[in-house]
């Protein structure tokens, strides 16, 4: 089995004449957390974008877990193991987050067309949800309905709920933003606990959640890949600094 989880190839992407990547090449290796950083405008979240099916591009491809999935629907990705926050916060919002993060589980196991009457049987599910909502502090806010939550914690359900699929591939959007500093260090622990082999992979821009958690740190720049290296030795390249970081 490959090493990589993620590859892009001579990826191009263009709106009209507007050229947002030319080439860019860029892997991630199975269990790595992997964090991207950049300057708005640098093309963060439309690489994201690609590699998840949103837009296509214009040539090149996109690997994952070995095969080519440039043409995969986001819908195929997903069944394939590799999830984005962004593509399932459409939030149960008449549900409560317990009846949310089980119907999470049901569709991992294949079950997702039993009705919400048998769903009261699949104890065992129920238990496990229970566990993901304690485990991201939300046990305590299970049994109230979705909508009603705040911003902070329906953006801690999201992250809970893209877990229960147990991806290969995590992809977060900015996963602390909308948290309190104390929130986002508690979500990022909790993902650093995932299985070995799940790889996440982050846009993030505080500082101190990328630097502290990551393994690898990518630094996106208009529409290329300045670097990618340790947090450690991106905090310390000149160059980094002139394009995003400041003194």
């Amino acid at each position: 089995m490959s090493d990589m989880v993620l590859e892009t190839r001579d990826l191009h992407m263009a709106f009209g004449g507007l050229v947002i990547f030319n080439c860019m090449n860029f892997a991630l290796r199975r269990g790595e957390r992997h964090a991207i950083i950049g300057p708005n405008g640098a093309g963060k979240t439309t690489f994201v974008s690609l590699v998840t099916g949103l837009l296509k591009p214009k040539s090149g491809n996109v690997f994952f877990d070995g095969r080519i999935v440039t043409n995969d629907t986001p819908q195929q990705r997903v069944k394939a193991g590799m999830v984005r926050t962004f593509q399932i916060n459409s939030l149960f919002k008449a549900l409560n987050p317990l009846e949310s993060v089980v119907l999470a589980l049901l569709e991992r196991d294949g079950k997702a067309r039993l009705s919400l009457r048998s769903v009261s049987a699949e104890t065992k599910l129920i238990d496990e949800a229970m566990a993901l909502l304690t485990q991201f502090d939300l046990a305590r806010d299970a049994y109230g309905l979705t909508e009603a939550l705040p911003y902070g914690k329906q953006r801690l359900l999201e992250i809970v709920l893209a877990v229960a699929l147990q991806p290969k591939l995590l992809l977060l959007d900015e996963p602390a933003a909308g948290l309190s500093t104390q929130q986002g260090h508690e979500v990022f622990s909790q993902l650093a606990h995932l299985s070995k082999d799940t790889a996440i992979l982050f846009i993030e821009h505080d500082m101190n959640l990328v630097f502290r958690y990551a393994d690898v740190v990518s630094v996106f720049a208009a529409g290329a890949l300045v670097m990618q290296d340790t947090p450690e030795n991106v905090r310390r390249s000149p160059r980094v600094r002139e394009v995003y970081l400041g003194n």
